[in-house]
């Protein structure tokens, strides 16, 4: 009964109530689409880190981390290797051979990191086989093939077909290099990946160098969620049984610190965003509250008069704003939803933005992202925040005597 009656008195002003809800359906939807906006991108930075950069998982020899050396090989890789094979959460494995060295063409140079890899391998890890822009991946049959970025292509003015010289310090720390020829040109979503990246045949490249082995094995996992990596722990800490005392296995959020960072203050931004709209929905309830109640003051003066206890008019405005911000939450709700479904289909171009966030690694066209649980919170706020802004306008009428009530006139 009292729920219907606070519905009703909700409703006399029909103007002022509709102006509220659209107000916060309006306020909900820009915020949770912009909610959306910062998860889906601080995701897609992280997913397009671990398909290209860092995998979900790395081995190294610890040496190497402290100085990539060519000679700080992974001690022991094929027990790791066998171990990956049994293991059904493991979607690829790519075991490469890196120098850092010199990339040459008749017109420029630039220093690059070389990876020397199995072809088919790696397009299991990352996606470069897809990203080929120009020609093709490497092929095992041909000499010497290399696939570069397009930027490095642009930088020393190369095309495909087009010889470039390769020099590097071999396992003597003497120069070593040979000419290799360009099959394939990628793009990736990290401008600054492309420019520190060429990809050369494994075998080739240890030929060159005199020296066998592995620096580096990436893993990529089936599936795993873009903000935890507890999937990633748990297949390190498996390897960990198998690995050399001199080798190490990282998780991503190991291997680059700032995404672990992203994830900590993403939670953070987003509950500031949030807490600026429902504080200023706070605001508006709380007016519209005020007018509503203040209108009916004799009203409410009358109704203690015959008998009603305070406790139950305060209850009263407690539920009318209740049903205000239930109404704005659900239907603002519902509103943001279907926004956020067509805009996740359709994504959102970036634009001109896309350059300048490319060196973050986004890509081009961003899909909002929100979970169930952003939705359920922004709800249980706005209903508290409602409850909350009705408290300063019941007390000030359950304050007063019935026949002070009774004398006011608004």
């Amino acid at each position: 009964m009292l729920a219907l009656l606070a519905w009703r008195n909700l409703w006399r002003n029909r103007l002022r109530t509709s102006i509220m809800v659209c107000a916060m359906v309006l306020g909900l939807v820009g915020v949770v689409v912009m909610l959306g906006f910062m998860t889906g991108m601080y995701a897609n930075m992280i997913d397009n880190a671990v398909a290209w950069q860092t995998s979900h998982l790395q081995v190294h020899n610890k040496n190497y981390l402290l100085d990539p050396d060519i000679n700080s090989r992974i001690r022991a890789p094929e027990p790791v290797l066998a171990k990956l094979d049994q293991l059904v959460e493991v979607q690829g494995v790519s075991a490469r051979f890196v120098v850092q060295g010199m990339l040459a063409s008749p017109r420029a140079s630039r220093g690059i990191r070389i990876n020397g890899v199995d072809p088919a391998a790696e397009a299991k890890v990352t996606p470069i086989a897809d990203s080929i822009t120009e020609g093709s991946w490497l092929e095992t049959s041909g000499r010497h093939p290399i696939v570069i970025s397009e930027k490095t292509a642009s930088r020393l003015k190369l095309r495909l077909g087009s010889k470039v010289v390769l020099t590097f310090s071999n396992a003597d720390k003497a120069v070593s290099g040979a000419a290799f020829r360009v099959t394939g040109l990628y793009r990736s979503p990290s401008s600054t990946f492309d420019e520190a990246n060429a990809y050369v045949r494994r075998t080739d490249l240890t030929a060159l160098a005199g020296l066998d082995g592995v620096h580096e094995i990436a893993i990529r996992l089936t599936k795993s969620d873009s903000l935890d990596n507890s999937r990633a722990k748990a297949v390190a800490r498996i390897l960990s049984s198998v690995l050399a005392s001199q080798d190490r296995v990282r998780d991503w959020q190991q291997i680059q610190p700032m995404l672990a960072t992203i994830i900590a203050q993403m939670d953070t931004s987003n509950a500031v965003i949030l807490l600026i709209f429902i504080s200023a929905l706070g605001l508006g309830i709380t007016n519209i509250m005020l007018m509503a109640v203040f209108e009916r003051t004799r009203e409410f003066g009358v109704l203690m008069a015959i008998g009603m206890v305070k406790r139950k008019i305060m209850g009263l405005i407690l539920l009318e704003s209740l049903l205000l911000g239930l109404t704005g939450a659900l239907l603002g709700l519902l509103l943001s939803v279907m926004v956020i479904g067509l805009l996740a289909h359709t994504g959102i171009p970036l634009g001109n933005m896309a350059d300048g966030l490319g060196a973050f690694g986004v890509s081009t066209t961003l899909y909002p992202q929100v979970t169930l649980g952003q939705y359920l919170s922004t709800l249980a706020m706005v209903v508290i925040v409602s409850l909350l802004a009705a408290l300063y306008p019941a007390r000030q009428i359950v304050k007063q005597r019935p026949v002070d009530a009774m004398s006011q006139k608004h």
